[in-house]
This record gives C-alpha cells, structure tokens and sequence, in this order.
C-alpha cells in the first residue's frame, strides 16, 4: 500500500459560489463523469494524455471506484464538480493528487466546455488550496500546467502561487510543448 500523505482528509462536501460544489468523487459518479468526459473529449484532447478516446462506462466507474480506494489510503483526493440543483451531474473533475512527494499535493483540474470562463477552476482551486493547507502534514500545494495553457495558469496566479520553477517535461499531448510550469503555494 501507498504512503499516505497525510492522516487527515478534507472534506467531502465543498461548496462554491455560483450553486455549485465539489463533492468527494464516488463510484455512484461514474455515469455522469463518463457522459461530461465523452462530451468534452475535443475540449480536452489538447491538454489531458487520458482523453484521446471516450472511456467506457466500465472504466469511468472503475476509475470512479479507484478514486475511492486512495481517498481512503490518504495518497490522493478525488473531487467531482456537480451543480447544486441537479443532482449527479458533472461540470468538472478536481483533485489533490499525492504524487509530487511527501508533505505537498497537487492540484489537477478540468471544467465542462459549457463551463469555462465562470470562475469555477478559480473557485475550486481556491477551496482546494485551503482544504489541502489544513491538512496535518501537508506544507506545500503545487498546480503544474504546460506553458502553453494559459488558463490553466491564470488560476494560480489569481490565487497568490508563486511560479517555482518551469520543468522540462514529456509532451503527452498535443497541445503540449514540454515546458511545464510549477506553481506552489506554502503553509
């Protein structure tokens, strides 16, 4: 089993501005994560190595069901972003990802097409900065993007990250160009 990173958990629920939340991604998601990932491939075919064919019902709810497994081990936290007034509905995936090593996560995130531009990765972001940094542990958060994707690297200068470093990294997608940029934010 994995190293947790941390004892603690942040909360399954999170709500954010607009009626929206974040809530802790479970099995039961993976209908609606299928059907927002299937229509959104071409929006995020660009920037995710994942998205180069729609998932199988199959693998949604088994990588809905993985998501459960290391929530519980405290390696990694898998959100979905669904809209208040409707349930079981998708508009994004979020996560705190355990996998830049001990006492830091970070942040990876999407929004539905018909979503950008509202602030919600902003939101979303924000709240999982706070629910990381409150964790027992946990010092530091990073948001990594390629260069090239500028929204993605607005959210975390609008949140007051600082640009550590920019990482020589493999292009895994097309809109990549190897140059990734590694924002962090301390304790």
């Amino acid at each position: 089993m994995p190293t947790p990173i941390t004892d603690g958990r942040p909360p399954e629920l999170i709500p954010l501005p607009g009626g929206v939340s974040l809530r802790r991604r479970r099995e039961a998601d993976g209908p609606g994560l299928n059907a927002a990932v299937r229509t959104n491939l071409a929006h995020l075919r660009p920037w995710m190595p994942w998205a180069n064919e729609a998932p199988t019902l199959q693998h949604s709810n088994e990588m809905c069901r993985a998501g459960e497994e290391v929530w519980d081990q405290g390696t990694d936290f898998m959100f979905v972003a669904g809209l208040d007034d409707r349930p079981g509905s998708v508009v994004g995936a979020f996560g705190l990802h355990g996998r830049i090593g001990p006492g830091a996560l970070e942040i990876g995130y999407w929004v539905h097409v018909d979503h950008v531009g509202r602030g919600l990765a902003t939101a979303a972001a924000r709240a999982l900065t706070t629910a990381a940094l409150a964790l027992p542990g946990v010092d530091r958060v990073e948001i990594h993007c390629d260069r090239s994707n500028a929204a993605s690297a607005a959210i975390p200068r609008k949140l007051g990250y600082r640009l550590d470093r920019v990482q020589d990294a493999e292009i895994t997608a097309p809109a990549e160009t190897g140059h990734n940029l590694v924002w962090v934010m301390d304790r």
